[in-house]
Order: structure tokens, then sequence, then C-alpha cells
């Protein structure tokens, strides 16, 4: 992976070519940054520029062997760590590190939920164990292979248990020699404020709408007015921006769901309702989030519209044509309580709350609330 592969983030990529350049690399550093910023990619080129037998002064050479091993995620001192659904036939990362190379390489910008996709686990919940301290332990504890940096990558290291966190502070307290721990973390607020200060924060920011644009126009041969619509609809997330490009199908799927969820909601059918919420109790947690998401965009895309500001209403095509005449029944009166509702509801689907009991009750809540006078 080379620093030029990534999208934006100029400051962080000169900061990490300069710690290499002038050999002043810390033994934590923590790549913070929301979900495909580009900070999982760029903490493999700054692995690769480590290990580069011939650095350049911007970044790896990209060619020699080092680089090579490194780019398909084989270097034998460079180590991984990533959430897991753990079952009987997967206790740490090293059952599937073979998966796990093979869908970074298939798209640097890996979300979770990607990443979960990959595993057929969308209904699990990611976890990184107390075995995978163990593992770093053991790991650390042996020679180089190759006389050089030892690094260990940790992916969503937000998502280590009370134990394993406590074990991973110990090590960051004293690291073997040449050892380098990097963190790559979206909500760096849900690590120990222990580990927080013994790391040095590297700080990615959300990819302009210009960056985006130009880099799927790049990749993917779009035209600009598409390219530059995905990219505002995007967020900052380079990972979103792809994602919204190859799946419109999905949202066309999101948009036909919603639907069916606020007709009933508008005039309550027992029977249909119970179908309803039997079906979608079944499609997995991470699909259950997406749903909640998808309502929360379509309210406030809804009271945007009411207050006459169309240019900031995100949705197009069918979806626009369907928030038209959805638009009137968000309103003051019921926006918070149906924003309340859909977020709590969200919270609750992460903690393994039971689906058709929460579905059940939003549909009768969005009933009320939807039916205000």
């Amino acid at each position: 992976m080379l620093y030029s592969q990534i999208i934006g983030q100029t400051e962080p990529k000169l900061h990490l070519a300069k710690m290499v350049r002038e050999e002043r690399v810390p033994h934590a550093l923590l790549f913070s940054g929301k979900e495909g910023c580009g900070n999982l990619p760029a903490a493999l080129a700054f692995a690769q520029h480590l290990y580069c037998s011939d650095k350049k002064e911007n970044g790896p050479c990209g060619v020699c062997l080092s680089c090579n091993k490194v780019s398909k995620l084989i270097h034998p001192d460079l180590h991984f760590v990533f959430p897991i659904a753990k079952n009987k036939e997967v206790k740490s990362s090293n059952d599937l590190l073979k998966e796990f190379r093979e869908a970074f390489l298939q798209n640097p910008y890996l979300t979770l939920n990607g990443w979960f996709s990959e595993i057929s686990a969308e209904n699990k919940q990611p976890i990184i164990p107390v075995e995978e301290s163990n593992d770093i332990l053991r790991k650390l504890s042996y020679t180089s292979y190759e006389g050089s940096y030892k690094i260990m990558l940790i992916w969503q290291p937000e998502k280590m248990n009370a134990e394993s966190a406590n074990k991973l502070l110990k090590i960051l307290e004293e690291p073997p020699e040449k050892t380098i721990f990097i963190l790559v973390a979206n909500h760096p607020e849900q690590l120990l404020a222990t580990i927080l200060s013994r790391v040095q924060l590297i700080q990615f920011y959300d990819c302009s709408e210009k960056e985006i644009s130009e880099a799927l126009m790049e990749q993917f041969n779009v035209s600009s007015e598409v390219a530059s619509q995905t990219a505002m609809l995007a967020h900052g997330s380079y990972s979103e921006a792809m994602s919204l490009l190859n799946e419109n199908e999905e949202s066309i799927s999101f948009l036909s769901n919603f639907q069916s969820f606020m007709r009933l909601a508008l005039r309550f059918d027992c029977g249909k309702a119970l179908q309803w919420v039997e079906e979608n109790a079944v499609t997995g947690r991470e699909r259950q989030k997406q749903f909640l998401q998808y309502a929360l965009e379509v309210f406030r895309d809804c009271l945007m519209y009411n207050y006459g500001a169309k240019d900031l209403v995100r949705l197009s095509g069918q979806e626009r044509q369907f928030l038209e005449k959805f638009a009137p029944f968000v309103n003051q009166k019921n926006y918070e309580r149906l924003v309340e509702e859909f977020n709590s509801n969200y919270y609750y689907i992460e903690r393994n709350a039971n689906p058709k009991i929460l579905f059940t009750d939003l549909l009768l809540t969005t009933n009320e609330l939807i039916n205000l006078k």
C-alpha cells in the first residue's frame, strides 16, 4: 500500500512519512478517524514504509521484496488483530487471517459491516476477546524474523472486552524492543483512558467531496455528475461512496421496506404488521441497523423538504419521489420523538435485544406519532 493510493489525508500522510524519515517513530500510535476515511490503508502504507529496503523521501519504494510482502499482508513481522464472531471454530484473529487478507486486498477501505458480511456473521456481535491479548504477548515475545520492527496492527481496538483491553495496557506500558503498535480506531472514545494516554494520536479527517468525486471518476470511470452526487451523499467516507455507487439496488430495497413499514404505521393492520416483523427479525443485526439508519436519513430529509431547504435533500430518483408524498407526515410535532425512537432501537439492536419485540413496539409507537393531529 502506498500513501498515494489513499484518498486525501495529505497532512497525516506527510506527518507519517516525516516520522520514518527522521527515525522518530513512537512505540504506539492511534490512527483515529471515521469509518472509510482511510486510516486502515494508511496503517498498511506506514508499515510498508517502515519495512521498505529502499525508502524514498515521502514513502516506500513499492517494488522491493519487503514492500511486496507488506502489500500482500504476508510480512512475517507484521501481525494483525481484528474483530471476530467468536465460536467453537474461531477463537482469535489467527483463525480468520486468510479471509481478512482476501477482504482487505479486495477493498483496502474495508468496513466492519463489510468484514462481517465476508465471513457471513452479519447477525453476530464483533469482539476482540481476551485470547487475542494472549496471542499478542506470545507473538511479540518472538525474535524479529528479518531483524527489523515487529508491528502489531490492531483494527477496531474499541471492540476489545475489558479483560482484553487491560492485558493490552500492560504490554503498552513496557513494550518489547523494536515493537510498534498501530491501533486503527473509528470510536477512540470507547477505549480505556489509560490506553489513550499511552499512544500518539494521528488524526484522520473526513474526505472532501472533491477528493471523493475525483477518486470515483478515476477508479470507477463514472461521470462527473454521478461522482459529485455520490460524494455529497457519502459524508466524507470513501467506503460509503463506493457502497452508494455499487449498491443502488440496496437503496431501492431499503426504500421498499421503509414504505411498507410506514404504510403499516399509518393504517395499522395486525396481521401484516406481524408478518413484517417476522421477515425483518431474521435479516441480521447489521441489516436491521442499516434499515433504522436509513429511516433516520429519510426523517431528516423530510424536515428539510418541509422547511423549503430542498437543495439540502440528499435523496434522489425514486426516493425523492416518495419523499415528496411522505414529507407532510413528518413535522414539528413528531420529528424529535420519531428520531428518538429509531435511535433507541438502533442502540438496543446493537446490544442484542430481541428484534421482534423492538420492531413490534416501534410499529405501534410510529403509528401513534405519524397520526398525531
